[in-house]
């Protein structure tokens, strides 16, 4: 990590959040300081007490980044990069937040709010630069394109490291920078980002906890749930074009963890502009609904879906409107986020409630 002169700014850090769940409670070296052996090392791990060993490099997505230190003023561009780090303990780290659909994860309120949001959707350049940060990271490398925030090298140029989740990566390029994704996504890619910040940070400990505690809460929340054979589809957004999920991406693997068939299947993008012709001809079975507490498009909110289903002359004719088998989730849930395994919960809940009823 090169070093870049101090631009004196008025941003707080916070106390170092607890992980309740998780059960994480070593504290977090003092930023800016290697900890274990000082030796270098071309990739970095860890040293004998457990800490990492810094230098460390990552391989992230085409961009090799080196660091020689913990981050200590962090800004996340993403809710999910966000959560993942107040999961860890990481608040006192982040100096700036942005891109968000939802409201924060309650356990995580009282840390979040003493971040400084930069944006609701995504900040210029020139906002981020005004923290004065030495790491960068992202969910969606749209934020490093043509267009988006910044790509990573005019960061890299001032001393600032960058990190895209590996859930956006495929082949070295990001999917949502302009790639293409060629097999569907697995839960590993999470478990290797938050494997990946945790060793970061020095706090792989906290890492493998929250693995375990996401892997606890899977495996209940699949207790007595078996779809198989029937069909589903993921609306995110807007009624004009419907914004559905293919097979590809997050939802695919809630889909699969359920063993039910996403009706969109064909698709070979993470997400894709449907019809609503369309959809009323593959008529899934059930609809699971993105309630996304934002108002980017028509039909962001729960309730005004639910009101263009039932309403549209061409939507409610579908069994599954009219007998309201709906499912809603949080945007976030729809991600490749922690949060995906509080939508598998939402998922397994309602068909062991209603699995029954679906013909």
């Amino acid at each position: 990590m090169s070093r870049r002169p101090s631009v004196p700014i008025a941003l707080g850090l916070v106390a170092t959040l607890g992980l309740g769940a998780c059960g994480a409670s070593e504290p977090v070296p003092a930023a800016g300081g290697p900890t274990g052996s000082s030796s270098p090392s071309a990739g970095g791990g860890t040293s004998a007490s457990g800490g990492t060993r810094y230098p460390i490099t990552l391989d992230n997505c085409g961009t090799q980044v080196t660091l020689d230190r913990a981050p200590s003023k962090v800004v996340s561009l993403d809710q999910d990069a966000t959560e993942i780090m107040l999961s860890l303990g990481l608040a006192d780290r982040l100096v700036g937040t942005a891109s968000w659909t939802d409201p924060v994860l309650p356990s995580l309120a009282d840390a979040n709010a003493k971040v400084t949001r930069l944006a609701d959707n995504a900040p210029t350049y020139e906002v981020v630069m005004g923290t004065d940060p030495d790491f960068v990271a992202a969910s969606f490398g749209r934020h490093f394109a043509q267009g988006g925030v910044a790509p990573r090298a005019r960061f890299a140029e001032t001393g600032i490291d960058t990190y895209l989740s590996p859930t956006d990566c495929d082949n070295g390029r990001s999917i949502n920078g302009g790639g293409k994704r060629t097999k569907p996504l697995t839960v590993d890619a999470l478990h290797q980002e938050i494997r990946e910040l945790a060793r970061v940070f020095d706090v792989a400990p906290r890492g493998e906890q929250l693995i375990a505690s996401l892997t606890e809460r899977e495996a209940k929340a699949l207790e007595g749930v078996d779809a198989e054979g029937k069909t589903i589809a993921y609306w995110f957004a807007d009624t004009k074009t419907p914004y559905v999920a293919s097979d590809l991406g997050a939802p695919g693997f809630l889909t699969r963890k359920i063993k039910a068939k996403n009706v969109f299947t064909d698709v070979p993008d993470d997400w894709t502009a449907s019809t609503w012709e369309t959809v009323v001809e593959k008529n899934p079975d059930v609809l699971v609904l993105g309630d996304l507490q934002r108002d980017r498009f028509p039909g962001d909110r729960l309730d005004d879906k639910v009101t263009f289903l039932k309403t549209d002359p061409l939507t409610k004719t579908m069994p599954a409107v009219q007998n309201q088998r709906f499912v809603s989730l949080h945007g976030s849930e729809l991600n490749p986020s922690i949060r995906y395994v509080d939508g598998l919960e939402k998922l397994g809940d309602w068909w062991r409630k209603n699995g029954a009823n679906v013909d």
